[in-house]
């Protein structure tokens, strides 16, 4: 589990790819100072595991699923990517909700200065929009953001100077591609919704009823 805050923006240094999975070499920093064999990093907010680790490289197989969701299969040697540690217990927690998971890959349409922020449009398909509310959270490229505004097509964020610096989301071009995972919470709550009685023979007890009284 993650929270979106990014420790540190790595690099790429070698990608083996095949034609259903590839092996990522990853050079970074501070993501070291406790590292283990197993562990979870999120890289460009992909829950990959440590598989091998000397220096300052670590090592993490990507299997053909996790190809198709997001776009690591696109990254070349070079390319700087988000990574982030899995979240401590005895933390703050400083972001949302983040597991790892890409729901899909949206692309960047727009982006415009606003002060000392920048405004990014992401365009994404119906599939993805439809869990994503205004002032709702977002982990986009692994980073934890809050939607500002919402279309039937797109969505922004405002990224401040901080977030800029600390991330590769600014850097990137009108055009490229960005990994999306969705609030896991709205997801829970559609499948509650959606579970049938015929299902296990018994109801969940869910109901939109249910959660207006109980104050959602």
């Amino acid at each position: 589990m993650f929270t979106g805050i990014i420790e540190e923006i790595g690099m790429i240094a070698q990608i083996q790819k095949k034609a259903d999975s590839a092996r990522l070499s990853i050079k970074g920093a501070t993501i070291f100072e406790d590292m283990k064999l197993g562990d979870s990093i999120a890289v460009n907010g992909v829950c990959l595991t440590v598989t091998n680790f000397g220096g300052n490289l670590f090592s993490a197989d990507v299997m053909n699923e996790t190809l198709k969701r997001s776009n690591l299969g696109d990254l070349n040697a070079g390319r700087k990517v988000n990574l982030e540690r899995a979240m401590r217990a005895d933390g703050r927690f400083g972001g949302h909700i983040v597991s790892g998971h890409i729901d899909g890959i949206g692309h960047i349409i727009e982006k415009k200065n606003d002060g000392n922020a920048i405004w990014i449009t992401i365009g994404a398909e119906e599939s993805l929009l439809k869990y994503i509310v205004e002032k709702g959270s977002i982990a986009i490229d692994g980073i934890s953001l809050t939607v500002a505004t919402i279309t039937t097509r797109s969505f922004s964020v405002s990224v401040i100077p901080h977030t800029g610096s600390m991330t590769t989301l600014t850097d990137k071009n009108v055009g490229e591609s960005v990994n999306l995972e969705n609030d896991i919470v709205g997801k829970y709550i559609e499948r509650f919704l959606s579970f049938k009685e015929k299902d296990t023979g018994r109801s969940s007890g869910i109901s939109l009823e249910f959660l207006a009284q109980a104050g959602f």
